[in-house]
């Protein structure tokens, strides 16, 4: 995968900074390539660290390249060690995360530190927007894991437990080669599709509507995607709801490339389902970016009036929630290109009667 230290080092002289101090966890796995729940990582423009305690010192040694890798102990705790950095290099200027850092954090770095602490939470944003081929490809695995395992529990739906079947994905996932889930897993049926974001409970599957929601993790990287089956035979009412929701979904597709507003991306799809007389139903945005987080930046919503970039993985889920009744959202996951997008979600979007 490329230098992701080069390319934090490169983006420094844009934002105005000397270093830029990484303690995230994942804008640190994205710098590092290497997952830990402690550390912090600091990126100047000619040399780059990443200080860890006892217990991942072994691993990062052997994981992290392209940095000095020290360890931090009661003797050489992470101010100092940074401290030491900071002068090495001489940084007057240092970034910080300040849409990640607590307040807490950033008071005892701004005490201890002696460097200038500059917010910088727009250069992750800048790095990460734009994903490489091999991260493409990574997210693209995790795409094939999650599809196989829905495959899988498809057989299982009707007179399963919601939470069973939400379960049985995340094992199946994990099983396939996953490190973990994206987010916990949506899975509800009946009257409660009309939920957007329903949690999975003891309900029963039985005819009608069921939605999942669900996806997981390769090398950090997300994969994400919805569905919504039908149990039984659907309703006129639900065969049109179903139609409007994948129209507006291949509406939005067809708008999506690099150099448009996400707001005009989210537009297309609207319109669709506006002029179908749902417009009330559809409360939220037709998709977001992804990546080593489920919700990155930007975002195909009514509010983002910036370009989508090349590179871009957005999501393309749009949905009409009948409160009390029923819902369907129908979501894949988009490659934006400088001609359009690359779908990288194989599972067949028409509605499948179970």
């Amino acid at each position: 995968m490329r230098d992701h230290f080069q390319c934090a080092a490169q983006a420094l002289e844009r934002f105005g900074l000397d270093a830029v101090l990484v303690t995230g966890e994942s804008n640190r796995r994205y710098v590092t390539g290497f997952p830990s729940s402690a550390g912090a990582a600091l990126v100047t423009k000619k040399r780059a660290y990443f200080f860890t305690d006892a217990r991942y010192i072994e691993a990062a040694q052997n994981a992290v390249s392209g940095a000095v890798v020290l360890q931090t102990d009661g003797k050489h705790p992470y101010a100092d060690r940074i401290n030491d950095a900071l002068a090495e290099n001489r940084v007057e200027k240092l970034g910080f995360e300040d849409g990640e850092m607590t307040v807490s954090a950033y008071t005892a770095y701004r005490e201890k530190l002696r460097a200038e602490l500059v917010p910088a939470q727009k250069l992750f944003v800048f790095l990460r927007q734009s994903k490489s081929r091999e991260e493409l490809e990574t997210m693209i695995r995790a795409q094939r894991i999650a599809e196989s395992a829905l495959e899988g529990v498809l057989p299982m739906l009707r007179g399963s437990r919601e939470r069973d079947i939400a379960a049985e994905l995340v094992y199946r996932m994990v099983r396939a080669g996953a490190e973990d889930k994206s987010f916990d897993p949506i899975v509800v049926s009946g009257k409660k599709t009309s939920m957007p974001h329903g949690v999975p409970d003891d309900t029963v599957i039985g005819d009608g509507f069921v939605t999942i929601d669900f996806g997981c993790r390769v090398d950090g990287y997300c994969s994400d995607e919805t569905r919504t089956f039908c149990l039984g035979r659907p309703t006129d009412e639900m065969v049109r709801v179903y139609d409007t929701v994948l129209a507006a979904q291949k509406a939005g597709i067809a708008a999506a490339k690099a150099g448009v507003p996400g707001r005009e991306i989210d537009a297309a799809g609207r319109a669709v389902i506006e002029q179908a007389g749902y417009g009330a139903y559809f409360g939220h945005a037709f998709g977001h970016s992804l990546g080593l987080d489920i919700h990155e930046a930007p975002n195909a919503s009514p509010l983002c009036g910036d370009p989508i970039p090349a590179g871009a993985v957005i999501s393309a889920e749009p949905g009409i929630y009948l409160p009390g009744r029923f819902g369907v959202r129908i979501e894949d996951v988009l490659y934006i290109t400088a001609d359009g997008c690359e779908d990288i979600t194989k599972t067949p979007r028409n509605l499948i009667i179970l």
